[in-house]
């Protein structure tokens, strides 16, 4: 029996209109819920169910749903009857400019896009200005994006992409029809962690960029093993081509300056996104000022384009205003209250987990967190698909959604902690997930 009638109704009523339904082909899941209203670690749902959201639109509204000080920015422009004109310089635009260079140490300039996919897109373009080279790196199991040069090699099968290679690349595996194979025959897919590879691909091709999440958050929690990062921005420099941190994810939910300030680790170009509005839709690139000029080069054949009607819409951008002043407060002091409370869910997690013959690891950066069903920290793509317990993953995700506590249904997808939760949100749901492994250890013990 379906638990989410309205739900699938709704669903069925929009793929009248709309192809597959939802208008984000990867909100697709099961079960697919329709949520309806959110207010700040809680979410409903059209069938008025009540949960415990870390899911929070792919780890997007960081301070939490609705927040207040972003909302009442937002109310006020809209008094002041806002125009959208499409001429000109806007005061916003330029202020949070400002504030975004003097929270990213790395960052000289800017420029804001409406999403973060065109954000990474711009990125490679700068780059191949730069270099006058074309082919890129790119992560196996990494997401940067929707475009021709990213959509490829998320979390595919080993059927499709093969067994570990070292040094070596991987097929490209693509998320998307409609890519012309002379576009993917300039891509190049390495697994996370893996230096040699780069330098295999380095030997063989022109290279532009690499661009990687400095650390893999849309397979959970794989973060760079020690001296991994430094590597990459050694090889940059001796081999002439641009490292890229996509910060899409990791950016503002880790630290004010991104996760670059705690890895130490200085990238030619970053984006940037989700939380940097807390969920509103802006993306940014930005970089040393020597290739982000390349948006203004006096050279025709070397300036990069960049253009969109909704570059810096008015009510988006006063909300990254205000999220950035948020964020940089002493007075809230977010990084340390969703420190404290990613903390207490990895040893709320620990100790369920620990007395039981079931081989876990759970793994976290600051208030973003995964639950592996394996028996190490993973270390790269292959990694997971050889050791994680993916059916039992699937299961556990949905026993907790049974009980108010969402997490997207889809195995090593990671848990996002907003600043609106409160111990008594991590409390309630370590109480639920303990429910939950017991009824899963019964199921176990009888089969």
């Amino acid at each position: 029996m379906n638990a989410w009638p309205k739900s699938l109704a709704l669903l069925k009523n929009n793929e009248q209109y709309i192809p597959g339904g939802v208008v984000s082909l990867n909100r697709k899941s099961d079960p697919n819920i329709c949520f309806t209203k959110g207010r700040g670690s809680r979410v409903w749902d059209i069938e008025g169910n009540e949960y415990i959201d870390y899911q929070a639109g792919f780890a997007a509204s960081f301070l939490g749903h609705n927040d207040p000080d972003i909302n009442n920015a937002v109310r006020d422009l809209l008094g002041q009857d806002a125009v959208l004109m499409g001429a000109g310089p806007t005061d916003q635009e330029g202020r949070f400019a400002e504030l975004f260079c003097k929270s990213v140490p790395s960052v000289d300039s800017i420029q804001i896009t409406t999403t973060g996919s065109e954000a990474t897109y711009h990125a490679i373009r700068i780059a191949r200005s730069v270099t006058q080279k074309d082919h890129i790196i790119v992560m196996q199991g990494g997401y940067n994006g929707w475009h021709n040069e990213v959509a490829c090699n998320v979390i595919s099968a080993l059927s499709d992409v093969g067994e570990r290679v070292s040094p070596g690349e991987y097929p490209f595996d693509s998320l998307s029809a409609g890519i012309p194979d002379e576009h993917k025959s300039l891509v190049h897919i390495i697994n996370y962690n893996d230096l040699d590879s780069v330098r295999y691909v380095l030997k063989r091709y022109p290279v532009a960029c690499l661009i990687l999440e400095p650390i893999l958050q849309n397979i959970g929690i794989v973060k760079p093993q020690p001296g991994y990062l430094e590597g990459l921005r050694q090889l940059a420099d001796e081999n002439g081509f641009l490292l890229i941190f996509d910060e899409v994810k990791t950016g503002f939910r880790h630290a004010i300056g991104g996760y670059q300030s705690i890895c130490g680790v200085t990238p030619d170009l970053s984006t940037f996104g989700k939380a940097v509005a807390n969920g509103y839709p802006l993306g940014v690139i930005g970089g040393k000022k020597e290739y982000m000029d390349y948006f203004v080069n006096p050279d025709r054949n070397k300036r990069a384009l960049i253009a969109g009607t909704y570059n810096a819409f008015p009510l988006t951008t006063v909300a990254a205003i205000a999220t950035l002043e948020k964020l940089s407060s002493p007075e809230h002091k977010v990084y340390e209250h969703i420190n404290k409370l990613g903390q207490m869910m990895e040893d709320g997690l620990n100790t369920i987990f620990a007395p039981l013959d079931k081989p876990y690891y759970v793994a976290r950066q600051g208030s973003a967190y995964c639950l592996y069903f394996m028996d190490h920290a993973p270390v790269d793509f292959h990694d997971i698909m050889k050791n994680h317990d993916f059916a039992f993953d699937k299961n556990y995700r949905l026993k907790l959604i049974e009980k108010g506590i969402f997490n997207f249904p889809l195995p090593i997808k990671q848990g996002s902690i907003s600043f609106a939760h409160t111990e008594k949100d991590i409390e309630e749901t370590l109480e639920k997930t303990q429910d939950v492994v017991q009824e899963l250890v019964k199921q176990t013990t009888l089969a």
